[in-house]
């Protein structure tokens, strides 16, 4: 039976604190998964699972118009012209 999914509100600071941490335990149970620990590689499966859907869900940072700066021919131009 898969796990019922609910709704959290966090903040987008809160959102970063728990994607590091679990980056930190899945460089843990990866450790612990080497050293063969069945229990540790299932873990670390699990922990992989949640970053992947942290990582979807995520909201994309909107891009940031930039303004170009006149080039240098555009300057030179303006010098010379």
């Amino acid at each position: 039976m898969p796990d019922e999914k609910q709704k959290l509100e966090i903040s987008q600071s809160e959102l970063a604190l728990i994607e590091s941490a679990l980056h930190t335990q899945a460089k843990i149970l990866s450790v612990q998964a080497s050293a063969g620990g069945a229990k540790a590689l299932a873990r670390l499966n699990d922990v992989k699972r949640a970053l992947s859907t942290i990582t979807q869900q995520k909201p994309t940072p909107k891009a940031e118009k930039k303004t170009r700066a006149p080039g240098v021919f555009f300057s030179m131009s303006r010098m010379f012209g």
